[in-house]
C-alpha cells in the first residue's frame, strides 16, 4: 500500500506497480476439485474488463447500486473490485428489486428476476467458463467479458468518502474499506508478500471479506480462498496449509 491510496480500486493499483506477478487469490471449490491462481496481474486484468463492461455495456455510473448475489469466489472478489473501480455500490446478498443492477449465480437467477435493471449471470463454472444456454433475461458474464478492454478508465474520479460497499448491514465507503482491511491485517498475521492467509469464511459478513480480499490486497500479501472447506477434511486441510505455504488460517 502506498500512502496515497484511499480506495480499493487505488490498493489494486499499488499492487499492480508493486509486484505484477506475485499470487494474490488462489480459489479451491472442494465441492469440485476446482483450483485457480490468479497473480496481482490477472487478477487487475479481470477487474478492468469487468469495470469496462460495468461502466461501458450495463451503462453503471458512480453511486449506482450493485446486488452481488454470489458465494465467496475469485469471480466475487473481481466484481467487488470492479465496482469500486467504478464507483458502484456493491450490495452483498443486496435486495434486487431495490438495486439499479444484480450480478447472479446460478442458485439465485429466480430471486435476481426482481431487478428492473441490467442482469448479469455467472454460471462459476471452473476457468470462468459460461452457461450451456445462457439464462432468459441474463446476459452471461463470461460471454460478455472477455471482448472487453484491458485497461479501465472511470467516467468519473472516484472518491474514498462515497459509499463503497453494503455487507451485513453495515455501509462502508472507499475510504472506510482500505481503513478498516489495514486495521485487520495484524490479527490475520499478514505483514507482508510472504503472509498467505487461508479462509473459508463466507463473503457475507464483513469478516469474510476482509480476511478473503481486502486485508490481504491492503498489506501485500495473498488468500487462499476456499469454497466448500468443510468437505476438505482435516488431513486435507493440513496439507492444503503445506503446500500453499500458508500462515494464518480462518474458518
Amino acid at each position: 500500500m502506498n500512502a496515497t491510496d484511499r480506495t480499493p480500486a487505488d490498493l489494486l493499483t499499488s499492487a499492480l506497480a508493486a509486484d505484477p506477478g506475485r499470487p494474490l487469490v488462489t480459489f479451491y471449490d472442494d465441492a469440485t476439485g476446482e483450483r485457480v491462481e490468479l497473480s496481482v496481474a490477472t487478477f487487475a486484468n479481470w477487474v478492468a474488463k469487468t469495470a469496462n463492461l460495468l461502466q461501458g455495456d450495463l451503462c453503471a455510473s458512480p453511486g449506482d447500486r450493485v446486488a452481488l448475489l454470489l458465494p465467496a469466489h475469485w469471480q466475487t472478489a473481481v466484481w467487488l473490485l470492479a465496482c469500486s473501480s467504478v464507483g458502484a455500490i456493491a450490495e452483498v446478498d443486496g435486495d434486487p428489486a431495490a438495486a439499479d443492477l444484480v450480478v447472479s449465480g446460478p442458485d439465485s437467477l429466480d430471486a435476481a428476476l426482481a431487478c428492473a435493471g441490467e442482469r448479469v449471470a455467472l454460471a462459476l463454472r471452473p476457468l470462468g467458463g459460461r452457461f450451456p444456454q445462457s439464462p432468459a433475461g441474463f446476459a452471461d458474464y463470461a460471454v460478455e467479458v472477455p471482448g472487453q478492454g484491458d485497461r479501465f478508465v472511470p467516467f468519473a474520479r472516484v472518491t474514498a468518502a462515497e459509499p463503497a460497499l453494503v455487507v451485513g448491514g453495515r455501509e462502508f465507503s472507499g475510504g472506510q474499506i482500505v481503513e478498516q482491511a489495514l486495521a485487520d491485517a495484524p490479527s490475520l498475521e499478514l505483514t507482508g508478500p510472504d503472509s498467505r492467509v487461508l479462509t473459508g469464511l463466507p463473503y457475507d459478513t464483513w469478516d469474510g471479506l476482509s480476511a478473503g480480499l481486502y486485508a490481504p490486497l491492503a498489506s501485500g500479501g495473498s488468500v487462499v480462498l476456499c469454497r466448500n472447506l468443510d468437505r476438505l477434511g482435516e488431513e486435507g486441510l493440513a496439507k492444503r496449509i503445506e503446500s500453499e505455504r500458508v500462515t494464518s488460517v480462518r474458518r
